[in-house]
């Protein structure tokens, strides 16, 4: 089989390069800095008791994503993981399992749920709640690959190789870039060092205007415990179910830490 070249159009860039695969080492540094974050963390706007699940990225567990959960719980969300073990990918069952889930809590709760998903977790969200529209309040994910060749990323061999799954063939029978049909942010890093970072942001969409990218300065690893990141997924949780309105970039600390959008 003859290997196809890899595109390097903006709609499917190349993977980071390795000056910036090897920042992922700076990892460990982005958690400890929650420590002296703490104190602003918490002056986020509490939460309305509305349930959230979030999805943890390629071969990782529930316990990746336990500190960010703990302080989504802090503010007044019933939180939950996806409770399904490691994720090695969409095989049988795991996507009917989170429908599942959703229904469950949605029943529970009385209300809709929010869905966040680390790297490929975001990739459930986004395809459950375009699945289950009704079900799911807003979609946050943190450095998801969905606009881009799934070569765009360091971890497609991964995939494959965890999954037993075919990367190319199955981003291509699904509309990935497809926004779901629910309030939908993107946050993405350029310094990401495993996904090229154009493939985890939304092109703008005339069926779902409730989409936005927010950047932010993190590592792909350290996305999930990013005190930036944890910051806009407070804020993006806070917001009055169908009065959705885009982040904003209001207060002078917010200006240094996330980068204006159109620059």
């Amino acid at each position: 089989m003859v290997k196809a070249k890899p595109n390097r159009s903006s709609a499917h860039p190349p993977p980071p390069g390795m000056h910036l695969l090897a920042m992922e080492v700076r990892a460990p540094w982005e958690f400890g800095a929650l420590l002296p974050s703490w104190p602003l963390l918490q002056r986020a706007a509490p939460g309305d008791g509305h349930a959230v699940i979030v999805f943890p990225g390629l071969s990782a567990s529930d316990a990746s994503t336990l500190p960010l959960r703990r302080y989504i719980g802090s503010l007044g969300y019933p939180v939950k993981g996806w409770e399904q073990g490691f994720n090695w990918g969409p095989g049988p069952g795991v996507l009917q399992a989170a429908q599942q889930q959703i229904k469950r809590l949605c029943d529970q709760s009385g209300g809709k749920v929010s869905l966040v998903g680390w790297s490929l977790g975001g990739v459930y969200a986004r395809e459950l709640a375009k699945q289950m529209a009704g079900s799911v309040r807003c979609v946050i994910t943190l450095g998801t690959p969905f606009s881009a060749s799934p070569r765009s990323t360091h971890a497609w061999r991964v995939y494959e190789w965890v999954s037993g799954r075919d990367a190319h063939q199955e981003s291509a029978s699904h509309d990935l870039a497809g926004a779901p049909p629910v309030p939908t942010t993107s946050v993405y890093s350029r310094s990401d060092g495993i996904v090229a970072w154009r493939g985890s942001v939304q092109a703008p969409c005339a069926r779902n205007p409730h989409t936005e990218n927010i950047e932010v300065f993190a590592s792909h690893i350290g996305l999930g415990l990013n005190p930036s990141a944890w910051w806009v997924v407070a804020n993006r949780l806070s917001q009055v179910d169908g009065q959705w309105r885009r982040f904003e970039r209001t207060s002078g600390w917010q200006r240094l830490l996330f980068p204006d959008p159109q620059r």
